[in-house]
């Protein structure tokens, strides 16, 4: 129990910091909408457990086809439905655990808002991460300090060398670059730091972007800059990003828009969407499915309540 209590715990945390996000994206503007795009009905609410596992088993085959393919002919999205959200925190802590991520890193956050005054209130949950632009201002922050610290991959995914991020002035710049709050410095420390004795937990070896990094030796990517990267190494594998295949509500979706036979593609193709802070030209790869005027005006409502952060 006290372990359930702690992973728990520290998923609500990664959260309640993941407001931040929720805050920055706003910017000046509200999400833009993609378009034209089909009519479509309401965005039915949580999918039952047997049309989720059907959907998981169909994303993989996506990835396995577009795995046989060039690189360049991949295209890597995210799709996010919010109304299927619950807040459970199942993909914060699964991407932790995969990640090997010490305190004050979470490549996944779910911030949560309510909006409305009582007895007419209403919370959105909105899980967010790195947007993988296709116009990238970490990359171009952090290269003019050192070339090739970000590099955008043909398909999309958006990349960190970890040498070249524990330049601290290199982190910060990325850092400081990113309308979205999604980078973060791994600073080393442990979850138990302060008590009597380590986790077997800490000590595991990470495996992203197909390498070994022992962060609990104090190596990379302890004191670098970090960031979602769709668990590139589990893609490599044939495998979907942990944060998909955790969710059992069906409210995140992954796979190549380069394949018009993919569930991304067809999702998009019915669905109106909205993506965070594009009128800033970005170009994110991240989309949120808001087919009605209701969902539009209360993902945009949740973002402009939040321009001036906490």
């Amino acid at each position: 129990m006290e372990r359930r209590e702690f992973l728990v715990g520290a998923g609500v945390a990664a959260a309640a910091g993941g407001v931040a996000v929720l805050a920055t994206a706003a910017g000046e503007g509200p999400a833009s909408a993609q378009g034209p795009l089909a009519a479509a009905g309401p965005v039915p609410g949580r999918t039952p457990q047997g049309q989720r596992g059907t959907e998981l088993l169909r994303m993989q085959e996506d990835i396995k086809r577009a795995l046989g393919k060039p690189e360049g002919q991949r295209r890597w999205v995210m799709i996010v439905n919010t109304k299927k959200c619950t807040g459970c925190m199942a993909c914060v802590v699964a991407c932790m655990a995969e990640n090997v991520a010490g305190p004050g890193v979470t490549y996944r956050t779910v911030p949560e808002v309510e909006l409305g005054d009582y007895p007419n209130v209403s919370r959105i949950f909105m899980p967010t991460n790195c947007q993988h632009c296709d116009n990238p201002p970490c990359l171009k922050a952090a290269n003019a300090i050192a070339p090739g610290a970000v590099t955008k991959r043909p398909d999309g995914i958006v990349t960190f060398d970890y040498a070249k991020m524990k330049d601290p002035r290199v982190a910060e710049a990325a850092k400081k670059a990113c309308p979205y709050t999604a980078v973060y410095i791994d600073q080393g420390k442990r979850w138990t730091e302060g008590t009597p004795a380590g986790q077997p937990y800490e000590k595991t070896v990470g495996f992203e972007y197909g390498e070994k990094w022992d962060r609990a030796g104090g190596g990379a990517p302890a004191g670098s800059a970090r960031k979602c990267h769709f668990c590139l190494h589990r893609l490599n594998a044939g495998m979907l990003p942990a944060c998909i295949t955790t969710c059992d509500g069906g409210v995140t979706y992954f796979g190549d828009l380069d394949d018009a036979k993919s569930l991304v593609s067809e999702l998009l193709a019915r669905h109106q969407t909205l993506r965070l802070r594009a009128q800033l030209g970005t170009e994110p790869r991240v989309y949120y499915l808001a087919d009605d005027a209701g969902a539009a005006e209360t993902l945009n409502t949740c973002l402009a309540c939040h321009r001036s952060g906490f």
